[in-house]
């Protein structure tokens, strides 16, 4: 683990790390902030306001970009004195790529693409990791550092990084959605619409923590629910048919990974 991580730019998905790892138990001393608009950070942390405050502490040996992708190229070049030879780059940048970070900070030797989600809060995300440049004991420790905050996995090709970003990046945003939609539809049905919310909610929470403990998949466990004749195949029988729901989840992935594409590509 870092002896200390820089983490630059600090907004809702570096805020949700942040808590994270102090659930987990981490030392805030253990990170620091980069954020010139930021309001404050938790007791502990050490809040730097400019590159030039940052760079005169030098007491960081790994940072984590946290801005936004579309301003790595106006934001780089001011960095280049945080990010030296013994600096390992994580990014959260979502759509640009290892060669782009190597471009971006070429006197780094190692750079690493993560993407968590704001489950990282709850120490329930899947962090995905991708390398270029690190060691044994790099890897160890970056894999360390994310597990923390809930699953972490590395990713052997960046060809599919876009995609997997897609699914368990994004993917939060997508059952959001659902829970909204399953609620507003009792709703419609006549049912209080803030009864339906907290059913909603409940229902997708206690089907996803059954799902996550059993060994069956989730298919298996839908047609569990679901007896032959009765209310919940009737009701799956409109998702299934055509394969309506994979259909629109498929075109839901491609339209997101093919966003990160686009990314990458420098496209606004």
């Amino acid at each position: 683990m870092a002896k200390q991580l820089l983490i630059i730019g600090c907004g809702n998905m570096g805020g949700a790390m942040l808590a994270g790892w102090l659930k987990a138990g981490l030392e805030p001393s253990r990170f620091a902030v980069l954020d010139p608009a930021l309001d404050a950070v938790p007791d502990g942390f050490t809040l730097y306001r400019t590159a030039e405050e940052a760079s005169a502490a030098a007491s960081h040996d790994a940072v984590m970009l946290g801005f936004k992708p579309q301003q790595l190229g106006n934001l780089g070049p001011g960095l280049q004195t945080l990010t030296g030879e013994d600096v390992t780059i994580y990014s959260l940048l979502a759509g640009i790529t290892l060669a782009q970070l190597r471009t971006a900070f070429p006197a780094s030797a190692a750079h690493v693409r993560v993407m968590p989600n704001l489950a990282s809060r709850i120490n329930k995300s899947p962090i995905i990791l991708l390398e270029n440049g690190l060691d044994d004991l790099g890897r160890s420790a970056a894999f360390g550092l994310f597990d923390e905050l809930g699953s972490a996995v590395w990713l052997d090709a960046e060809d599919k990084f876009d995609l997997v970003t897609a699914l368990a990046g994004s993917g939060p945003g997508f059952v959001y959605r659902f829970i909204d939609a399953l609620a507003a539809a009792a709703a419609e049905l006549g049912l209080d619409s803030e009864q339906a919310q907290t059913l909603a909610l409940a229902t997708v929470d206690g089907a996803s923590a059954l799902a996550a403990g059993e060994t069956a998949s989730p298919g298996e466990l839908a047609d569990r629910v679901a007896s032959p004749g009765g209310m919940t195949r009737e009701g799956m029988n409109v998702l299934d048919e055509n394969q309506a729901l994979q259909k629109l989840l498929i075109e839901c992935l491609r339209a997101t990974r093919d966003r990160g594409a686009a990314l990458s590509a420098g496209s606004d």
